[in-house]
């Protein structure tokens, strides 16, 4: 089966969150372009993608990226007033006060910025790194699914949850990851979801992905420390 004619659905995914390989990247890229059935689900992708962070709940950005943004300001704040002090003496106050007007607007810009990095689609496109792309199907809830992003340090991830209703008074959703081993399932993370069914979530990686055969979500009576409700999300697969 030649490129042209298979299909490369299982990349689709991780291609849009660009998170391929440079190699496999050209593959898809290449695949897409004679394609039309691939194409037009990439495209589906893309507009997953493109709605992912109207899931994110404000968060609050780690300490060392306030440092960064801030020092990063002051550094161009600094630049902008030696090239005005530079520019005075040989402009006319006019020229001069037009030019203040764009610096002043340009600080203004940058700092709403700054004061936009500590709601959560920022702060995650701060924080982006390579990471394993898993997704979890509806298994008892057919029209719900999840993303999960495992950073390649495999200590820590996000997980983008679209289509749970909101759990039952006293209990609530934990994503776990069951070990190939005979071992208990391990406890991710716990959450609900918002009006729209929607959640994201942040995870911890309690076992390495090679050592998982299975990750689950579930609805728990709160603070269950093994899966009680039928799998609602099952994923089996990854790469």
């Amino acid at each position: 089966m030649t490129e042209s004619t298979g299909h490369v659905l299982d990349d689709l995914a991780a291609y849009a969150l660009g998170s391929l390989e440079p190699a496999e990247q050209e593959r898809i890229e290449r695949h897409v372009r004679v394609c039309v059935s691939c194409a037009g689900h990439l495209g589906e992708y893309r507009g997953v993608v493109g709605v992912l962070p109207l899931a994110l709940a404000p968060v609050a950005p780690p300490a060392e990226a306030w440092t960064a943004i801030r020092a990063e300001l002051r550094a161009r704040d600094t630049a902008a007033a030696s090239t005005l002090r530079r520019w005075l003496p040989a402009m006319g106050w006019l020229t001069a006060a037009a030019l203040a007007a764009v610096l002043i607007t340009w600080n203004v810009l940058l700092h709403t910025q700054l004061a936009q990095y500590a709601q959560g689609p920022q702060v995650e496109k701060l924080a982006r790194r390579p990471a394993r792309l898993i997704i979890l199907a509806g298994a008892a809830q057919p029209q719900a699914s999840a993303r999960v992003f495992a950073a390649v340090d495999g200590q820590s991830g996000h997980m983008a949850v679209t289509g749970l209703p909101i759990p039952s008074a006293g209990q609530v959703y934990d994503l776990w990851f069951l070990p190939k081993t005979q071992a208990a399932a391990q406890n991710a993370a716990t959450f609900s979801v918002d009006s729209d069914g929607r959640a994201w979530v942040v995870i911890r990686l309690p076992i390495p992905l090679d050592d998982t055969r299975a990750l689950i979500v579930t609805a728990d009576p709160a603070g269950s420390s093994t899966p009680i409700g039928p799998p609602l999300l099952e994923a089996v697969h990854w790469r």
